[in-house]
């Protein structure tokens, strides 16, 4: 087995793609042991001394480090997919308890064809760009002309985040959205 590995604009995350399918449905973002729930690749990745954050795209996985060089953690990352992935086991043992419903988004019911549009414009232009990247950025509000958004994977706390929504994706959304005057992240 061959996984490739990619760096990302965020220094503290690698993007590694084992050349097959990670996960089928929403990409799954954790950002502490304790959200690993039933994954045994991702609490996996978590026992390794170092790791902050594990984000699961479909045909890839995001690793976030703390303070330790990727030179120590890398091979241990490496390791630990590749003997997952050659083990068999499933990536998600109980993918129903991971399903998001977007139980937790908010805006008011007469703004709801601008959200579809805005909706729209994340999940054709802005999402699969920032998936190369390593991450996602999740719909999550719209209230007063402000789109409310939440970043993940390699995107969470990537230097470049607030470039990002600010250059591109504000730009793109009060271009194509009447009524969109900013984007902020939650």
């Amino acid at each position: 087995m061959f996984i490739q590995t990619q760096a990302t604009p965020n220094p503290a995350t690698l993007k590694f793609l084992p050349g097959m399918e990670v996960i089928s449905g929403a990409p799954l973002d954790f950002r502490n042991e304790s959200e690993a729930g039933k994954s045994p690749l991702v609490s996996a990745l978590f026992a390794i001394d170092g790791i902050t954050g594990v984000f699961l795209g479909s045909d890839f996985i995001s690793v976030t480090k703390g303070d330790s060089d990727w030179g120590h953690v890398k091979p241990a990352v490496l390791g630990t997919i590749m003997d997952h992935f050659l083990s068999g086991n499933p990536v998600l043992e109980d993918e129903a308890q991971f399903d998001d419903d977007n139980e937790d988004e908010f805006f008011d019911p007469k703004d709801s064809e601008t959200v579809e549009v805005i909706k729209e414009l994340l999940n054709t232009r802005v999402r699969p760009a920032v998936a190369m990247d390593g991450g996602d950025i999740i719909f999550k509000g719209f209230k007063d002309g402000i789109v409310f958004l939440k970043m993940q994977g390699a995107c969470s706390g990537c230097p470049s985040s607030t470039a990002t929504l600010k250059n591109g994706i504000e730009n793109l959304l009060r271009h194509f959205v009447p009524g969109v005057e900013e984007v902020q992240q939650i």
